[in-house]
């Protein structure tokens, strides 16, 4: 029986049938630029010819399309989907995401060690390839209580897995300045292999000393002349379009044939509404375009470049001896995916699967709150957190706490470590009347509750417990709307079709109660987010993310 490289040789040179051949579309060369007529030869998971005319065993018909490597998300969190990652393959894979990186920091947050098992067993059943980048923060700072404790000794177990990559974003970039021991240790341990950054708005020497540490990628900058500085520094630029956060419009004009190679796509949090409406990283790749980015650089940073950036040297080009992720684009402006060949094969979504898994469960660990939990505030003024539409940053303001469009805010500890509550007050979300709740709340993943009445806010928590976790909306004492997430709190055990019209009917009736901005519930999420500036608030108070230290007066 022929080796592996035999039946390469044999079916690259035409002796034989290759497995599978595409015939009839042209190649994006991401080489040249060249865009020509020519068949491609698969063998096995490989592609084995290009241009030269083929027999196959089997053929695929891509007349009129032009033929691309599979897109890749450098940067994601799959639990931010909502949906574990059997759902989430089905979810992407029909948009042409061939591979995806994920940091699996945010189910690492609740479960430690058995969440980072958990990501890495579930992509060894993927068509898919899902990557691994191990959780640097974990948590992501010592201003909140999360559900586990990842040292240097708990990730290196994991390095030489064949699934892991590297080391995830290492959030708290006042600790590396500040050259806390903890952080150095796992910034010493993978010296020599990618490392995420994740560094809004520094700048300067603060920024040279961090980039000096081995750290390699930048998804956080949202400014030109910030996003600028990281790429002359060394940093290769990740655009991001989440759900909340999206920047590829913004810094679309930096994108050109000369920066490709060091610029990727990435979504980071995007929830599956806007996955099946809008797309994935072929989305914003047709932003990009649509913004003015040069054509063949977008397409090259959505593969070519991002498998370099990430050091994946087996993809990304239509060329012998890559990996056969391809898609058949019908037209490449507007991005839009006809087929997908994915590992040498043609992919075809099957229907939905419930997850049968028992990773997870009961990991809302919290007796019942009542309204005596959530007082109002006697003071004239207090620190207010102010949102920005599509972005993570907030603003630090100062509001009277009755004023229109001020909200009680509260974070409850759930993993069993303490009971604490954070409070605080919010400007933002519009005149909400009643509550929100959700156990969704980066990077901690306690319970943050967000309303205008106390007895709503309890109610909300108390469904939020019983659910084992899920996003709630509650008025005058009511459930109106509910999305059960019982695994680790974060991600259902439902297809996504039921995920995606559950958030619709919470979106409907969150919105219904004067909520105004359009992801209401994923800007609640990142309210939590204590390593992004300026105001933010966890379980143990209101924190200066400036300062990285607690407000001094929480002000009720």
């Amino acid at each position: 029986m022929a080796s592996d490289l035999e039946r390469r040789i044999d079916q690259g040179r035409g002796l034989e049938p290759a497995d599978l051949v595409i015939k009839g579309g042209r190649i994006l060369n991401l080489a040249d630029g060249s865009i020509e007529p020519g068949d491609v030869a698969i063998c096995g998971e490989l592609i084995v010819g290009t241009y030269d005319a083929y027999e196959g065993r089997e053929i695929v018909d891509a007349e009129g399309a032009v033929i691309v490597p599979g897109f890749i998300d450098t940067h994601v969190h799959v639990e931010s989907s909502l949906v574990g990652p059997a759902e989430f393959e089905r979810l992407v894979l029909a948009r042409g995401t061939t591979t995806a990186i994920c940091d699996p920091h945010e189910i690492a947050n609740v479960l430690g060690l058995d969440g980072i098992r958990f990501m890495l067993d579930a992509a060894a059943e993927l068509a898919m390839s899902l990557k691994v980048n191990l959780s640097s923060c974990v948590p992501s700072s010592p201003l909140e209580t999360a559900g586990a404790t990842l040292g240097v000794d708990d990730l290196t177990q994991f390095k030489d897995h064949f699934g892991v990559l590297g080391l995830a974003e290492v959030m708290s970039f006042p600790a590396v300045l500040a050259k806390d021991p903890a952080v150095l240790a796992k910034l010493e341990a993978f010296q020599g292999r990618h490392i995420d950054g994740h560094a809004p708005l520094l700048c300067g020497p603060d920024l040279s000393a961090y980039v000096a540490c081995g750290i390699r990628t930048e998804h956080e900058a949202t400014l030109l002349d910030e996003a600028r500085e990281k790429l002359r520094k060394g940093m290769a630029l990740l655009l991001r379009e989440g759900s909340v956060a999206k920047n590829v419009t913004a810094l679309a004009p930096l994108l050109t044939p000369v920066t490709a190679p060091r610029m990727a796509f990435c979504t980071d949090d995007r929830n599956p509404n806007e996955i099946l409406a809008e797309g994935h990283i072929d989305h914003a790749v047709r932003l990009a375009i649509a913004a003015g980015a040069d054509l063949w650089a977008a397409y090259r940073s959505a593969s070519l470049s991002a498998a370099e950036i990430m050091g994946l040297r087996d993809r990304g080009l239509v060329a012998p001896g890559y990996r056969a992720d391809l898609l058949l684009i019908d037209d490449l402006e507007t991005v839009r995916v006809g087929r997908v060949i994915c590992g040498g094969r043609p992919w075809q979504p099957g229907p939905g699967r419930v997850a049968t898994t028992s990773v997870g469960r009961h990991s809302v660990k919290r007796s019942p709150v009542s309204t005596a939990d959530f007082p109002a505030s006697d003071a004239a003024r207090v620190p207010t957190i102010g949102i920005r539409r599509f972005s993570l940053l907030t603003d630090r303001l100062e509001r009277p706490p009755t004023a229109p469009g001020v909200l009680r805010l509260a974070v409850l500890e759930r993993h069993g470590k303490g009971g604490h509550i954070g409070r605080a007050h919010v400007e933002g979300l519009g005149p909400l009347t009643g509550a929100i709740g959700l156990s969704v709340g980066h990077d901690s993943h306690n319970l943050t509750v967000v309303g205008s009445d106390a007895a709503d806010m309890a109610a909300a928590a108390n469904r939020l417990i019983a659910l084992e976790g899920g996003a709630v909306a509650v008025a005058g004492g009511e459930v109106r709307a509910e999305l059960a997430l019982p695994i680790a709190g974060l991600m259902s055990d439902r297809p996504y079709e039921e995920v995606a019209q559950a958030l619709d009917r919470l979106k409907e009736v969150i919105a219904g109660m004067g909520a105004t901005l359009d992801e209401p519930l994923l800007h609640l999420a990142f309210l939590t987010l204590v390593v992004i500036p300026h105001l933010k608030l966890s379980d143990r108070g209101l924190v200066d993310v400036d300062r990285f230290a607690f407000v001094d007066d929480v002000g009720g």
